[in-house]
């Protein structure tokens, strides 16, 4: 029923899940999840992400570099990475001048250079913005990244935002910050994105939705983001998990 359009999987700690990583996949599709796309965050925990959900057909992975990590970019080796058949996106890419203050161009060079990658591979860019909203759309300007398109994850931009995002073809993808009680800014944006620019996500294991709000998320719980999103957009969550489903898969395909 349910695509968990943004996930880190082998952040989660499975004590939860009786320490084993079958159980947390197995409850996952009891709670009508379908697919999940695991997202990479560095390139040297990136081989070890890739075993854990090799043998898992519905599970897609992404390669990048998370604009809070040091990693330093080898184009051609991300290239590579992005070569396996499993992989269907790159980043997760961006800027965020909210933890990391000071180091803005290594963060831009960075950023663009995943979105050329983006281009040469023709895969979708998977872009995090914090405290940078303009610059990050700058970018996406400059490197051409409608030619790749993508989504704008966790979105708590605002509505001008968002449709200078929608101009450049990129996706709009909510996570459980739209339930929390002091996001009725993000609920009004979110009630207005055009129903085939959506996504939902759970950016397990973080920011896990009210009413488990300070537990460990898990992809389980993004149907609190589809309830959510129902609510405010007037229709039923199965219709949100339909159009969300068909998003996700227009976007990232299904392997």
């Amino acid at each position: 029923m349910f695509v968990d359009s943004h996930c880190h999987l082998d952040c989660i700690d499975l004590t939860d899940f009786d320490g084993s990583f079958d159980t947390l996949i197995q409850k996952t599709n009891d709670a009508g999840v379908e697919h999940m796309l695991c997202v990479g965050i560095n390139l040297e925990k990136y081989p070890d992400m890739l075993a854990l959900v090799a043998d898992y057909p519905q599970i897609s992975v992404s390669v990048g570099i998370h604009p809070m990590h040091d990693d330093l970019l080898d184009a051609d080796y991300i290239k590579s990475l992005a070569g396996n058949p499993k992989v269907v996106a790159i980043g997760e890419t961006g800027l965020d001048y909210y933890y990391h203050k000071g180091d803005n161009l290594i963060q831009q060079q960075r950023f663009r250079s995943h979105i050329q990658i983006a281009n040469d591979m023709d895969k979708p860019v998977i872009v995090h913005t914090r405290d940078a909203g303009q610059d990050t759309l700058e970018i996406l300007r400059s490197e051409n990244a409608e030619k790749c398109s993508g989504v704008i994850h966790c979105f708590t931009e605002t509505m001008e935002f968002a449709e200078k995002a929608l101009e450049l073809g990129f996706m709009i993808s909510f996570s459980g910050i739209t339930t929390f009680r002091n996001a009725d800014a993000l609920r009004e944006v979110a009630k207005h994105v055009p129903d085939d620019c959506l996504l939902i996500e759970t950016d397990a294991p973080y920011l896990a939705p009210a009413p488990h709000r300070g537990k460990q998320n898990w992809p389980g719980l993004v149907k609190h983001v589809a309830e959510t999103l129902a609510e405010v957009r007037d229709t039923s969550v199965e219709e949100i998990a339909k159009i969300s489903k068909e998003n996700y898969y227009r976007l990232f395909g299904n392997n």
